[in-house]
């Protein structure tokens, strides 16, 4: 078993992926942790308003795990409310998009898992 700090990366990115606001990675595990086969795995913090915009998968694989919060998520044109308990696949070769539309952050699980 490894145990692992309670003081992990974050990484705080403004409009990324062309979105709106300041957003929040935390992240859980890195890429040499994961063997090498998921470039991602963090909880991912979203302020009210605040959104990661569109952008498609090449190569890899994204699932989005909702923890708190309410979203309009983005999933190939197609728009959905997604809230705690709901998740978000996206195959390689599509795309997505995230945005909060409630009125607490936004907490989801990012995974990315290369193709």
């Amino acid at each position: 078993m490894i145990k692992l700090s309670k003081e992990m990366h974050v990484d705080e990115k403004s409009n990324f992926r062309d979105g709106e606001g300041l957003i929040s990675l935390t992240r859980v595990l890195e890429s040499a942790q994961l063997n090498d086969k998921c470039d991602v795995y963090s909880k991912v913090t979203l302020p009210v308003g605040s959104s990661i915009g569109y952008h498609v998968h090449t190569g890899n694989t994204e699932t989005y795990y909702i923890l708190k919060g309410t979203a309009l998520a983005n999933d190939n044109g197609i728009e959905s409310v997604l809230e705690a308990g709901d998740m978000i696949f996206t195959p390689d070769g599509s795309g997505h998009a995230i945005k909060n539309i409630g009125n607490v952050d936004l907490e989801f699980m990012a995974l990315v898992i290369r193709s």
